[in-house]
């Protein structure tokens, strides 16, 4: 794939830059990078088009490790995950760049940032873990912009998470190379991956980036780990939110990842470089739930809008609304402590331990700096 590589200009604060596996050296002098389907072939100085990996001393690194854009408590409902710790909290960061260029980000001030003092916060992987154990959060998600970019920070802050039984979790688009691949989900306790689109032409035309490899992660996902993981689509009016495509898409997940993984129909809002689409009308969504369910997928949701109906979770069985949940908020819940419906016993596919979380629907700001050191005196 061609790459278009930029010449670092600003240094990278003392601590940050780390040695990395997934690259090899080129006849020509440059070194490839490996990470993701993208291969950015980089001389000395470049970095590739994720920002944070560049080539220094004849090697890619990463220039990210230990800065975050900041730490918020988050519902677990919000990554999406519906099917994982339901109702608990998640200690929310990501740290800066992208290796998509998705021209509809909704978090492009953080994903697209090319400026280090974005990146303010400095954080451990142990101060993370504490803080997250501290402040009761569950476990800790890499989002906001894709951990795969920042792959050894990420690796290191689940291993330090477990250690104190906090679980971790990716929220990705799921484009990465095999080999990292496999270390990554390793590591990893659930994932919600974006699949943007079902179409070959919508990702190269507006992420420059291809189907296959995020098809690729899913299938592995689903036959070769143990990681709980669900599907986010974000329907954008004219673009990706054709039936015949929803069709397509359902009936491949069904076919391939089986009818337990839940997917997530979500709603656009104008941003970043697409400002001239409408938001996706709540009757797409709908439409795309019931054509998800038509096909055989058991959880279909309506996303990140106000629809009580569409937004919980039914056992497949008997139709009981085992989980109400309006906007992340959870009312009902008819679930025994190991995820099977209290009316017929019908397991509901997930993780579930005991009751659950009361979080509900806020978000918090956290320091994890002065919580860790905090928890670290008590």
């Amino acid at each position: 794939m061609a790459d278009n590589p930029e010449i670092r200009t600003d240094p990278a604060p003392p601590g940050s830059v780390v040695r990395t596996r997934y690259w090899h050296r080129l006849d020509d002098g440059r070194v490839q990078c490996d990470m993701c389907p993208r291969f950015c072939k980089l001389g000395e100085g470049q970095r590739g088009l994720c920002f944070v990996r560049a080539c220094e001393g004849g090697e890619i690194v990463l220039t990210t490790y230990g800065r975050s854009s900041g730490f918020c408590i988050d519902p677990v409902e919000k990554k999406p995950l519906n099917h994982f710790l339901p109702g608990t909290a998640i200690l929310s960061f990501g740290t800066a760049g992208c290796n998509l260029a998705c021209k509809f980000c909704q978090n492009w001030d953080i994903s697209k940032s090319r400026e280090m003092d974005k990146l303010a916060n400095l954080a451990k992987p142990e101060d993370i873990a504490r803080a997250a154990e501290a402040t009761g959060c569950r476990s800790v998600a890499f989002t906001y912009n894709d951990p795969v970019i920042f792959h050894e920070y990420a690796i290191d802050i689940a291993e330090a998470c477990h250690e104190r039984g906090i679980k971790a979790v990716a929220v990705t688009a799921g484009y990465v190379s095999p080999e990292p691949r496999v270390e990554f989900y390793r590591h990893m306790d659930a994932a919600n991956v974006d699949l943007k689109a079902f179409t070959e032409e919508f990702y190269w035309n507006v992420t420059k980036g291809h189907l296959q490899p995020v098809l690729d992660t899913l299938v592995y996902l689903k036959h070769e780990t143990d990681v709980w993981f669900e599907v986010t689509n974000l329907m954008i009016p004219g673009e990706n939110d054709g039936e015949a495509e929803i069709e397509a898409m359902t009936e491949w997940m069904v076919e391939k990842l089986g009818p337990d993984v839940p997917i997530h129909f979500t709603a656009f809002h104008p941003d970043y470089k697409m400002t001239d689409k409408p938001n996706t009308p709540h009757d797409t969504l709908s439409r795309a739930r019931r054509i998800a369910l038509k096909n055989g997928l058991r959880y279909a949701y309506a996303g990140n809008v106000h629809d009580l109906g569409r937004g919980s979770t039914y056992c497949h069985v008997c139709g009981t609304r085992v989980i109400g949940r309006d906007w992340y908020q959870l009312s009902e819940y008819r679930l025994d402590a190991t995820g099977c419906c209290t009316t017929c016993g019908t397991r509901c596919a997930g993780v579930f331990d005991g009751p659950p979380g009361r979080w509900g629907r806020r978000r918090e700001r956290v320091d994890v700096s002065a919580v860790a050191r905090r928890a670290g005196a008590s």
